[in-house]
């Protein structure tokens, strides 16, 4: 068994096309193709600075004794 990694492209038409080089020899194989989209990161987004909405909460009280509180009410 060997395990292949390539990042290709899926055209337009929809279509994918693989060309591999293996080790194997000639004969029969059980392909399997795991097909998983790309996310490319948005660009911009993460340069806005939050910082204008930053805060600190002043909690008085216990904090799991109310965690507790809250489930109890489902």
């Amino acid at each position: 068994m060997e395990v292949l990694k390539l990042t290709t492209e899926i055209d337009e038409t929809g279509q994918l096309k693989i060309d591999l080089h293996t080790n194997l020899e000639a004969g029969k194989v059980d392909l399997v193709v795991i097909v998983n989209p790309l996310v490319e990161k948005a660009k911009g987004l993460s340069n806005y600075d939050f910082s204008d909405l930053e805060g600190k909460l002043s909690w008085q009280g216990n904090a799991v004794a109310e965690q507790r509180q809250l489930r109890d009410e489902w």
